[in-house]
């Protein structure tokens, strides 16, 4: 049988998913070798902001009445 031999094609969810761990892993390694630097250095300026894309979204409470 040949279908054992046959890779299934990646889906674009899983894709999504792995792009969106890698992304997260990189952004922790980033706030990990900044806050690395600023224990070794406390005179720097750290200058990157969070991004609104990094940022949690707010949640309005809703007015029921």
């Amino acid at each position: 049988m040949s279908s054992k031999s046959n890779k299934r094609q990646q889906t674009m969810a899983k894709r999504n998913r792995e792009h969106a761990v890698e992304e997260k892993r990189r952004l922790k390694r980033e706030k990990k070798q900044a806050a690395a630097a600023a224990r070794n250095d406390p005179d720097a300026v750290i200058t990157e902001q969070a991004t609104p894309e990094e940022t949690e979204p707010t949640v309005e409470p809703i007015d029921v009445r």
